[in-house]
């Protein structure tokens, strides 16, 4: 998604709210079947440093979960809070998990509370 009105259309539609990200979900309602991803940080972030480690971070875990999780269809938005740059990897991923869970209506993995603190 590169587009201001998508990211826009985006920010109406189902979201996911957790302690260092937060997830958007909007059925495009077109014949695109393919799924679409957006990622955003705000000042409140950090400097541009920050920001762009916190949607690298973002990216990373999107690759890693979406191809599983995402529905065609769909856009998702990605936007990173405060913690999301200095959060360990594994929490971010737990929280992704979580919050593609509760937006596709699927069941999350039975894993996720076996995930340790000392897990990178």
């Amino acid at each position: 998604m590169k587009t201001r009105k998508d990211f826009l259309a985006a920010a109406r539609a189902e979201k996911w709210v957790g302690p260092v990200m937060l997830v958007q979900q909007r059925d495009r309602e077109d014949d695109n079947s393919e799924f679409r991803v957006g990622f955003t940080a705000s000042k409140k972030v950090g400097n541009a440093i920050a920001r762009n480690r916190a949607k690298r971070r973002l990216r990373a875990i999107s690759a890693e979960l979406l191809p599983d999780w995402a529905k065609d269809g769909h856009d998702y938005v990605w936007i990173a809070k405060k913690g999301t740059v200095h959060a360990p990897f594994w929490k971010l991923r737990r929280d992704a998990s979580r919050a593609l869970a509760t937006l596709t209506g699927q069941p999350a993995p039975a894993d996720l509370g076996a995930i340790r603190a000392d897990q990178t």
